[in-house]
C-alpha cells in the first residue's frame, strides 16, 4: 500500500509550494491540482485530514461504497486509513483541507483526548453536512490556523492546537445537531438495530454479537452507529448488546433448568467465568443469586 509519509509529499502531489509548517498545513482546494499519480488507486496518509468542501463533486471510495460530494460537507479521516481517489470524475471545486501529523501533538492533552472524537472513524459516507452558519464557523477556525502556520515560535503549538480543539469540539455539536435533525431517517436505522439484536438473540448463537458485526449489517461504521445511538438512546452499540444477552441470560435462568455453563454457551461466550463476571456486573448478582432470587 502507498503511504504520504509528510505534509511536504502531500504538498507536492497537490501542485503546492512547501507548507509553512513541516506538521500542520491548511490546503485551498481552489488553489490545488492533483497530480497524475499512481498513488491515488490505493494509500494512506500518515497524518490526520480535515475535509472541507464545499460546491463540490467528488467521488471517493470507501470499502466497496462511492460517496458522491454534491454539497458542502465535513470529513475526517484518521492516520493510517486505506483510501482511493478517481481522479477522471473528480472536481476539486472549493473548499480546505487541515491536514496535521500525529507529531504535532506531542506532549499535548490532544494527543490524547483526539481519540474520544469518533468521527475520524466515520465512514466517507457518513461525512457531516453543515448549514451556512456552521461552515462559516469551521472557515473562519481554518484561517486562524493558517495564519498561525505562518508564524512559527514558541507559542505555535498551544495557539494551533487550541483552534484544532475548537474545530473538533464544533464537529461533535454539529454532528449532534444533525443526529437529531435526521429524525425520519434515523428511526429507521434504529428499528432495523432493534431487530437485527432480536433476531440474533432468537437464533442460533455460535459467538458473542460483536459491534462490527451488527455494524456492517447495517452498513454504518462502528463509531457512527455506536454515537447514533447514544444520541438518541442514551446508551452506544455495546450497552445495548449488553443489554439484551442480560434480558435473554435472566429469561434462561428463571424458566430453564440450564446450567449457568450452558447458558453461558448458548449466548456465545466460550468461557462460563466471563459470562458471570459480566452478568454480576449489569446485575449485582451472580447468575445463581438472581436464579434463587427468583425462584
Amino acid at each position: 500500500m502507498n503511504a504520504i509519509n509528510s505534509i511536504s509529499e502531500f504538498h507536492r502531489l497537490l501542485s503546492l509550494p512547501e507548507p509553512h509548517h513541516p506538521l500542520v498545513s491548511v490546503i485551498n482546494l481552489a488553489h490545488s491540482v492533483f497530480l497524475e499519480d499512481e498513488i491515488w488507486k490505493g494509500f494512506v496518509n500518515r497524518f490526520y485530514c480535515v475535509a472541507l468542501k464545499r460546491e463540490a463533486k467528488d467521488k471517493i471510495r470507501y470499502g466497496q461504497q462511492h460517496y458522491d460530494y454534491d454539497k458542502g460537507v465535513l470529513s475526517f479521516t484518521a492516520p493510517n486509513q486505506v483510501q482511493q481517489l478517481d481522479l477522471q470524475s473528480m472536481e476539486c471545486g472549493c473548499g480546505y483541507l487541515l491536514i496535521f501529523h500525529p507529531d504535532f501533538l506531542l506532549q499535548h492533552p490532544l494527543a490524547n483526548s483526539i481519540h474520544q472524537y469518533g468521527f475520524f472513524d466515520y465512514a466517507v459516507n457518513e461525512a457531516l453536512h453543515l448549514s451556512a452558519e456552521e461552515e462559516d464557523d469551521l472557515i473562519t477556525i481554518l484561517h486562524k490556523i493558517d495564519k498561525e502556520c505562518r508564524h512559527i515560535d514558541k507559542h505555535t503549538q498551544e495557539i494551533i492546537l487550541t483552534q484544532v480543539e475548537s474545530l473538533l469540539k464544533y464537529s461533535n455539536r454539529f454532528y449532534e445537531r444533525q443526529f437529531l435533525t435526521r429524525k425520519n431517517n434515523n428511526f429507521a436505522l434504529l428499528t432495523r438495530f432493534e431487530q437485527l439484536i432480536d433476531d440474533y438473540f432468537n437464533s442460533d448463537i455460535n459467538t458473542l454479537l460483536k459491534v462490527h458485526h451488527i455494524a456492517t449489517q447495517m452498513n454504518l461504521s462502528p463509531n457512527y452507529l455506536s454515537d447514533l445511538l447514544r444520541i438518541h438512546t442514551g446508551q452506544n452499540t455495546q450497552q445495548h448488546i449488553h443489554e439484551k444477552l442480560i434480558a435473554k441470560a435472566k429469561e434462561q435462568l428463571s424458566t430453564t433448568n440450564l446450567s449457568v455453563s450452558e447458558i453461558a454457551y448458548a449466548l456465545g461466550f466460550e468461557h462460563a467465568q466471563s459470562f458471570s463476571t459480566l452478568f454480576k456486573r449489569k446485575t449485582n448478582l451472580s447468575p445463581l443469586e438472581f436464579r434463587q432470587a427468583f425462584n
